[in-house]
């Protein structure tokens, strides 16, 4: 259900309920304001299209999700990912990418795979979200020095460029990142301020005293993008010709997967914290919507934000009216104070950020698991978390994965087991137990072998197979037929309806013949079948 028409049934788009979403809604606002700048420029966009994608988003996410409380926007989790595609293919490919994948989570949601992020293992998302907030921080050193940013190239190779221009930094801009980085470690410790959003303060701060010294050799948002244009965004239409969507489909599937999973996960946290219970697959509708019709008011990718969907809740919001608000306070910013962002310093934005990349990395999730998990979740953590940072996110989710499923086949192959139960001068009776699949042609095939030819018979007891697949119905069939010419019947016993199912559909039980599968062991035993 969408989560405005479930908030409306619950009564919570009663006026009495307007106070606390408004207020919220204010705040929230405040906060994705120097945040939706940094995180585009970060992407390689310009600052207001990080505004114009916290509106878009903002709405669409508010109206037709399924979560009441998420706030949706550009992200810190994207950083990485944008900014390769905008400097490979341009911002107009970067729009491109995100219109194409948010059809991809239009139909993500339609279809009905809202629960795909439930198969992500732990050390895969701790991994990669360590290693992109790594990849944030590094990124961040050029600006926060005022020294010259290399674009292109590796991740190493980005950090060494901007270590060899160390020594030609600005004073002045490091001497403004650093007050602001430190206003926002002691803002939270300060019990009168700590209501006030820290990287609003470090926006007034470091944009008064630009404004009042006009200190030399300090980027800001006026030198690096000539500011932020008055008035709301212009439709415009993206250049969706063939060959370009045909090329930008690899950047659209890694947009779209990274979102699904950034916003399912921020659901899943308001609903923690609020007790509410979201609708994943509607939320993919509302972020596939969302991601739709940003590029066509001049924004990019766009995703739940876990850190303003927590500021949402702890300031009273109860329903999808805050995120609206949200989006008209960010309009409102655009409309009366666009002229003052000139003077923002680059410098305090990326000092913003290393907050984020710190928080969204989690450090201490990181050294608990890479302390008390077992060795397999350490290695897959920690090549998910290097190969984010020196190869591709892409690359480290797959491999992340793959590598847990391979770990996760080895541990239920090893729980696979066909015990021999009885042995006698006529028969031989073995209990699989455990789920027969592909693993398992092993242990099949090894009991089968140990069946001695002095009997005439092996039974088999399926009652504690939950479930068999063609590969073990296969590596089954062979045994039979193996079996046969070395004049040993097979009897089948026990198999639950599934597998039962299986069996009679892929052919198996008419292999066995008359009396080849029965409903228990002792039936096959007292009938001598």
């Amino acid at each position: 259900m969408i989560a405005l028409q479930e908030a409306a049934r619950a009564g919570l788009l009663k006026p009495a309920h307007w106070a606390n979403n408004i207020i919220a809604g204010l705040v929230v606002g405040v906060v994705a304001l120097p945040l939706s700048m940094a995180f585009a420029i970060a992407s390689g966009a310009r600052p207001e299209q990080g505004i114009y994608t916290a509106i878009v988003a903002g709405v669409m996410v508010s109206l037709f999700g399924g979560s009441r409380l998420q706030i949706a926007g550009p992200t810190g989790a994207f950083i990485a990912i944008l900014a390769g595609i905008t400097a490979t293919y341009g911002i107009d490919g970067l729009q491109v990418a995100t219109l194409m994948a948010g059809v991809l989570l239009l139909l993500m949601g339609i279809f009905r795979l809202g629960g795909i992020v439930q198969f992500i293992p732990a050390p895969v998302i701790i991994g990669f979200t360590a290693g992109i907030g790594v990849i944030i921080f590094t990124g961040q050193w050029a600006d926060f020095l005022g020294v010259e940013r290399q674009l292109s190239g590796q991740f190493h190779q980005k950090l060494w460029a901007v270590i060899q221009n160390v020594p030609n930094l600005s004073w002045a801009t490091l001497a403004i990142g650093i007050l602001s980085l430190a206003i926002l470690l002691v803002n939270p410790k300060i019990k009168r301020l700590r209501r006030i959003p820290g990287p609003l303060i470090v926006l007034v701060f470091a944009t008064l005293t630009q404004s009042v010294f006009q200190f030399q050799g300090v980027a800001t948002i006026g030198s690096a993008f000539g500011g932020i244009p008055r008035g709301l965004p212009e439709f415009q239409l993206p250049d969706l010709s063939f060959g370009k969507m045909l090329l930008l489909i690899g950047p659209a599937m890694t947009i779209a997967m990274l979102g699904a999973i950034e916003s399912l996960l921020s659901a899943v946290v308001a609903d923690r914290m609020a007790g509410t219970r979201h609708g994943s697959n509607q939320e993919l509708v509302g972020q596939g919507l969302a991601n739709i019709v940003a590029p066509f008011f001049g924004g990019f990718a766009a995703t739940g934000a876990i850190a303003r969907t927590a500021t949402n809740i702890r300031n009273g919001a109860t329903s999808p009216l805050a995120g609206v608000v949200h989006a008209l306070t960010l309009v409102g910013v655009l409309l009366l104070l666009a002229p003052l962002a000139v003077n923002i310093p680059l410098a305090s934005l990326s000092a913003i950020l290393f907050v984020v990349a710190w928080n969204m990395s989690e450090p201490h999730r990181v050294v608990g698991m890479l302390k008390r998990a077992p060795a397999a979740d350490r290695v897959i953590l920690l090549v998910t978390f290097f190969l984010t940072v020196f190869a591709d996110l892409v690359v480290a989710v797959n491999v992340g994965v793959v590598l847990a499923v391979l770990h996760f086949l080895r541990r239920m192959t090893q729980t696979v087991k066909i015990q021999q139960v009885e042995d006698t001068a006529d028969h031989r009776i073995s209990k699989a137990v455990g789920p027969l699949f592909f693993g398992a042609v092993g242990p099949i095939e090894l009991a089968a072998r140990s069946v001695p030819d002095s009997v005439s018979r092996w039974i088999i007891d399926l009652s504690e197979t939950p479930f068999i697949d063609a590969t073990a119905i296969q590596a089954l069939e062979d045994a039979i037929g193996n079996l046969k010419a070395r004049g040993v019947a097979v009897t089948l016993a026990g198999a639950n309806a599934l597998v039962y199912r299986k069996l009679s559909t892929h052919g198996t039980l008419s292999m066995l013949g008359e009396g080849g599968y029965v409903s228990s062991v002792q039936y096959a035993i007292t009938k001598d079948v």
